[in-house]
């Protein structure tokens, strides 16, 4: 699910620091994934929430010098994790590949609540797909029934993760995400 936009004056968001670059043109999605202090790197892993048995993911920062950080996150519906992760509207998780990091935004209040109240670290494939609209948000209803898990993008589980998250890719100047799995 992509955030709106044009709700949050970027000014504001450039005010705050909140803002890493503007959106990248899909041509240079591959040249801006190679620049950057570090990177992410998203896996699955083997476990799941207890009440709706979403699979929760690793988001990964690597960050040159540094001990590596994780962050709890998931991506898609639960029943839709084996779907084609390249067709559009999918609610599948994100394809395999490398994303370039595009923007880092406050969610406006006017956003879906799905988006969480935090941030938008938008995402942009290095390769050819169907899916856009991708990023990396906080999932307010993690493992809440029915609206549990994303429509096809990174939800971190815990809300404060993405705040610290969206200023150490601020900091640091990762633009590159990985998805291995």
């Amino acid at each position: 699910m992509k955030r709106s936009s044009g709700h949050v004056p970027l000014v504001l968001a450039w005010a705050l620091g909140l803002v890493l670059t503007g959106p990248a043109p899909s041509a240079q999605a591959a040249q801006a994934v190679a620049a950057g202090g570090g990177r992410m790197v998203l896996v699955r892993t083997d476990r799941q929430l207890p009440v709706t048995g979403d699979p929760i993911w690793e988001l990964q920062l690597l960050l040159p010098g540094q001990p590596p950080r994780a962050y709890e996150a998931l991506v898609g519906r639960v029943r839709r994790q084996e779907s084609d992760r390249h067709r559009l509207g999918s609610k599948a998780p994100l394809p395999r590949g490398r994303y370039a990091v595009t923007e880092i935004t406050p969610v406006a209040p006017t956003d879906d609540v799905e988006l969480g109240r935090f941030l938008w670290i938008g995402l942009e494939p290095a390769f050819p797909t169907a899916r856009r609209g991708l990023g990396i948000h906080h999932d307010p209803s993690a493992g809440r029934g029915r609206r549990s898990g994303t429509d096809g993008c990174i939800g971190l589980i815990h809300g404060n993760d993405l705040l610290v998250l969206g200023d150490l890719l601020r900091r640091s100047g990762t633009t590159e995400l990985v998805v291995k799995d």
